[in-house]
């Protein structure tokens, strides 16, 4: 019979990975699905219902996302919560809407945002003084620092 060679087990050594402790994210990951965007939308702040940014939000097109339809989402229910199926952490309810319309929104801020910057400009430009230009572009004002010629 021949024996087989084995070393002792204390002598064995394992590679040990270390594990590193990170600290939870506040919000839960979860698989987002093509052709709807994502957004946690608040429906409480300090334990009292805000009725009038979560209606608002909903008549933009968000509708809360049920926790059915996303498992990977751990959480413990909160019983006084008015989305019970919904998903809800510290007063934010994750809420989706087509993609197609949260780019025509964003479109529309957009162009909201370009008109009120052009109107501020032009309004600031028309008090300009030629005398005193707010902006000289472009023009040399003759004035030179350091040692140039």
């Amino acid at each position: 019979m021949d024996k087989v060679k084995r070393t002792a087990r204390d002598l064995e050594t394992r590679e040990e990975t270390p594990q590193t402790w990170i600290p939870a994210k506040l919000l839960p990951e979860f698989t987002k699905t093509a052709g709807w965007a994502y957004r946690w939308i608040r429906v409480s702040l300090l334990n009292e219902p805000d009725n009038m940014n979560a209606s608002s939000k909903m008549r933009e097109g968000w509708e809360p996302v049920k926790h059915a339809d996303h498992p990977e989402i751990i959480l413990k229910a909160d019983p006084n919560s008015q989305f019970k199926e919904g998903v809800e952490v510290g007063g934010l309810l994750l809420c989706k809407a087509p993609q197609e319309l949260m780019d025509q929104r964003k479109a529309y801020i957009a162009e909201k945002t370009r008109n009120q910057t052009e109107a501020v400009d032009s309004q600031y430009m028309n008090q300009s003084d030629p005398r005193m230009p707010k902006f000289a572009e472009g023009q040399e004002n003759g004035r030179r620092f350091g040692k140039g010629k």
